[in-house]
């Protein structure tokens, strides 16, 4: 394909295949086709061979085509000639006796030899009764050369002597000139366009072609306790394989053995390495900083995130934007009503009294300057850079009607659980009785909480490990409660505090405090009073009567340290935050005071959430920030869903946005990132029309003539792909 046009036309035929629906995007130059069972790629592809074209199944790990080579060979080409003739055109001093026939000579190679892509185009096109801007640029090009060389055999523009001066405007005259310098120039700078809006294609995919090309091609698998060096392919699911410091991980896996820290920077956009431990997730083709590592493989191949979001980012470059939709129309029938308009000129210049010459050489610059290459370029351009920014940095925007979305968006719901907080409990305060320190209050805790696997259990055990724990005996868990265990032969029970019995004033105060916080404390009791060392078990172990309180531990689901930050940036952005969770009142309270946000919907069920989002729809446009499989339908109900990429498969699959880290300041930067998509879509958009709309009719009014038409025409390609890479410079917010 060489233009939209090109572009359209194979998007009708494929649609008038019974029962496909296809989309093709000039800019990827690829197609996305819905097709009912029975048909079959190849009857596809014979559609497109038909219509005048090729086409292939794309093959992520095939290499990548330099397509920008030959047309740069061309440029150099063209422009080593177009640059002589050019200068002596315009610059009457420069005219030596026969110029014009040395022109012929320096412009027949630019015209047969660079431009011949435009002419095979053309000429393949008009074989299947078509019309494309190739056909615009060949009858331009074409028409100037050929009157050239007419003009040299049959007019005074053949003698040695001959001038004429430069001028911007065609010239009223019956005198016969020559054009060169315009095919010479026309065709240069259409090469350029087309070599500049090459190289951006390249550019813009080049996140895609990071995302395909960052796994590891070997793994040291465990097989009977050996380690074997083996292709990433002989890899099997469940396999353990090791990954020592410096290696990337071969594949998504859960850690087995071994702690590390693990740069997840090429995936997540996240600069820091995190800390990894047994039991935690990681992500193929992420690097070991440190540590050796036993991962058991949970995911190959096409089932990995990052193949995940290679998909997504490829369709999403695919994808149309609604906005697409017109300029699509335009194209498609913007080169018949071009050739209309190039032929009223013609025969309109006649009509009013004008030389046969003056007439051609107005449609000529009429037939150059209309080539709308910038209105196909517009869209997809600035959809690809877009795109691939969102994808450097940990944002997959799944498609450009995301985008549309993204700019209307008024109200953003935030899940509370993983999406503010970090989603699992840890120790916020330890508050010790009278004669107990707070390291022993935490070993008491902790070793008795230790034969438990209550979220509570963990944090409180994850507090106390660093003091060290101490010897768990006997150990019961009674449900809605807690526990009680012997630990160092002392009987102790971690309570809820309505099931703790006789707590004295003060610690009595230190439960209703951190309550009205949102925290969940516990109460840590030793069976008999008296110094804790000198504790010994009783034989009622059932409730706290006789009991000591030694102290209130308080736990808490803490906010991220990014949250607050990125809350008075949504509303910085005209969002309003709304807290969505189905956390009790008082804690969500607490945690919506922290960071910001003015109004809480709490104590809501997942179905009660699309029911909150259906109702703040009314006041506009709605995105909501979720994690957990319990999101998944209001993600859905939204008007924009963004997912947490620590969250479950199921919130990714129902957002347009997925955040490949859990930092709130990435949704931030997302909808930073989408708003200024469609601003630089609008901007080339305008550009696009607003320029033909200007300059179809200067060149039918004989204002301009054929080289200054062409140079103009490949400024709006290069301005309209030149404002798209200027995305590229897009920064995230400081954090």
């Amino acid at each position: 394909m060489t233009c939209a046009s090109c572009a359209a036309r194979i998007e009708k035929k494929l649609n008038k295949v019974d029962g496909v629906i296809a989309s093709v995007n000039y800019a990827t130059e690829k197609a996305k086709v819905l097709a009912p069972l029975g048909t079959t790629t190849s009857d596809l592809i014979k559609v497109v061979e038909a219509t005048g074209y090729g086409a292939r199944r794309p093959d992520p790990a095939a290499p990548q085509v330099d397509r920008a080579a030959p047309i740069r060979r061309d440029l150099v080409l063209s422009a080593v000639l177009a640059v002589p003739v050019i200068a002596i055109a315009m610059v009457p001093a420069l005219q030596f006796p026969g110029w014009t026939w040395a022109s012929l000579l320096l412009t027949a190679p630019v015209y047969f030899w660079a431009g011949r892509r435009f002419h095979h185009s053309a000429w393949v096109n008009l074989k299947h009764g078509a019309t494309t801007m190739d056909t615009l640029i060949s009858l331009g090009t074409s028409a100037a050369f050929w009157y050239s060389v007419w003009a040299l055999l049959f007019t005074h523009a053949g003698d040695l002597h001959y001038t004429h001066p430069f001028e911007f405007s065609i010239g009223r005259s019956d005198g016969a000139s020559v054009y060169f310098e315009a095919v010479a120039g026309i065709t240069t700078f259409l090469l350029a366009g087309r070599w500049f809006e090459a190289r951006s294609k390249s550019q813009s995919s080049e996140a895609l072609r990071a995302l395909l090309t960052l796994g590891a091609s070997e793994a040291t698998v465990l097989r009977d306790g050996v380690e074997q060096r083996l292709p990433i392919d002989f890899l099997k699911l469940d396999d353990e394989f090791v990954v020592r410091p410096g290696e990337k991980i071969a594949t998504d896996g859960v850690i087995v053995s071994g702690t590390g820290a693990v740069d997840e920077a090429m995936v997540t956009g996240e600069s820091v390495p995190v800390d990894k431990h047994p039991g935690d997730r990681v992500l193929g083709a992420t690097l070991n900083a440190n540590g050796r590592l036993v991962v058991r493989a949970t995911a190959l191949g096409g089932d990995t995130e990052l193949a995940r979001m290679a998909r997504m980012v490829e369709e999403a470059q695919t994808r149309k934007a609604p906005i697409q939709a017109l300029a699509d129309r335009i194209s498609g029938i913007f080169v018949p009503i071009v050739l209309v308009i190039a032929a009223l000129t013609f025969v309109g210049w006649l009509l009013a009294g004008e030389g046969i010459l003056f007439a051609a050489t107005a449609a000529v610059a009429v037939l150059i300057i209309a080539c709308p290459c910038a209105l196909g370029l517009a869209t997809p351009t600035a959809l690809l850079v877009g795109t691939g920014v969102g994808a450097r940095m940990g944002a997959i925007i799944a498609g450009p009607d995301v985008l549309e979305r993204a700019r209307a968006v008024r109200t953003i719901a935030l899940d509370k659980t993983g999406t503010v907080t970090r989603g699992d409990l840890r120790v916020v305060a330890v508050h010790p009785a009278d004669g107990v320190t707070e390291a022993e209050l935490l070993r008491l805790a902790g070793t008795a909480e230790s034969g438990s696997e209550h979220p509570l259990a963990r944090a409180i055990v994850a507090a106390a490990s660093d003091g060290g724990l101490g010897e768990l005996g006997q150990f019961e868990n009674t449900p809605g409660e807690g526990v009680r265990a012997l630990v160092d032969g002392v009987e102790v029970a971690v309570l809820r505090p309505d099931a703790a019995e006789g707590l004295p004033s003060a610690l009595a105060s230190v439960i209703e405090d951190a309550q009205s916080r949102g925290e969940t404390p516990v109460v840590v009791q030793v069976r008999l009073p008296g110094p804790v060392d000198g504790a010994s078990p009783s034989s009622d172990s059932r409730d706290g009567s006789g009991g000591r309180a030694v102290g209130v531990i308080s736990l808490a689901d803490t906010v991220k340290e990014s949250s607050a930050e990125a809350i008075g940036r949504m509303k910085d952005l005209g969002l309003t935050p709304v807290l969505l969770t189905g956390d009790n009142e008082r804690a969500a309270r607490a945690v919506a005071t922290r960071v910001g946000i003015d109004e809480v919907r709490a104590n809501v069920r997942p179905e009660g959430k699309v029911e909150v989002v259906r109702e703040l729809q009314a006041r506009g446009q709605v995105a909501m920030v979720g994690d957990g499989v319990n999101d998944a339908a209001a993600l859905a109900a939204s008007d924009l869903g963004i997912a947490m990429g620590s969250g479950t498969d199921a919130a990714k699959e129902a957002a347009g946005i997925t955040l490949m880290r859990g930092d709130l300041m990435l949704a931030v930067d997302a909808i930073r990132l989408s708003r200024r998509t469609l601003r630089t879509i609008r901007t080339n958009l305008f550009w696009a029309f607003a320029y033909n709309v200007a300059a179809i009719p200067l060149a039918a009014l004989g204002m301009l003539t054929p080289m200054i038409a062409g140079a103009a025409m490949a400024f709006s390609s290069v301005f309209v792909v030149a404002n798209s890479l200027l995305l590229r410079g897009f920064r995230p917010s400081t954090r």
